[in-house]
């Protein structure tokens, strides 16, 4: 009798994690479908989500990683400063046509104090190094080898974008290459580019 209550408590958990898969996955989709222009790569990330996963209007999960060039970054330092995480890979073709446009758009937008943070996946340092002194790219720059960061973010498809208020509340998820129109659009959804009145 226990053990057919145990069969059943499986059954139940299995049902519930593939029902929270499915859902994950459509909100994704749903989140910033390819018709804006956009594309991105579908990843697979091994090991387990922790903690709550992103909410917009929420606090997001803080994580502290070294950047390819050195730097120690702890998220939750940034705070007081609008934040762009963007979630991708050198292999990544989509990843990779954007990634001009999220430079140029970096460049418009760090004297208002952006700041702009590349994590990237399923990567290695060299091949990241080799990626970003081929491309220009002058932004801090993470490899997330593990893949903690990018559970814990629940990605799912790549290139993904957060923006961050500077209270470090999430404001807006895209999934999908952005193009600098999309860009500056979320940005102003952190303040960024917005006129500030003086009065």
């Amino acid at each position: 009798m226990a053990r057919g209550r145990t069969q059943r408590s499986r059954r139940m958990t299995l049902l519930v994690m593939a029902v929270t898969t499915i859902a994950i996955l459509a909100v994704a989709y749903m989140a910033d479908r390819p018709a804006s222009g956009g594309s991105f790569t579908s990843v697979v990330l091994s090991g387990g989500a922790s903690g709550p996963a992103p909410e917009i209007g929420q606090p997001v999960p803080n994580f502290t990683a070294t950047t390819i060039e050195g730097r120690k970054i702890t998220l939750s330092q940034l705070r007081g400063h609008p934040v762009w995480l963007t979630f991708g890979a050198s292999w990544c073709q989509p990843c990779r046509a954007e990634n001009p446009d999220v430079e140029a758009t970096y460049q418009k937008f760090r004297a208002q104090g952006l700041q702009l943070v590349g994590i990237f996946i399923q990567d290695n340092k060299t091949d990241v190094e080799e990626y970003a002194q081929r491309t220009g790219l002058t932004y801090p720059k993470i490899v997330d080898s593990s893949g903690a960061i990018a559970n814990s973010y629940r990605i799912v498809g790549i290139p993904s974008h957060f923006f961050i208020d500077s209270s470090g509340i999430l404001r807006e998820i895209k999934i999908s290459s952005l193009n600098p129109t999309t860009m500056a659009e979320s940005l102003a959804q952190i303040g960024v580019g917005v006129a500030r009145s003086t009065g």
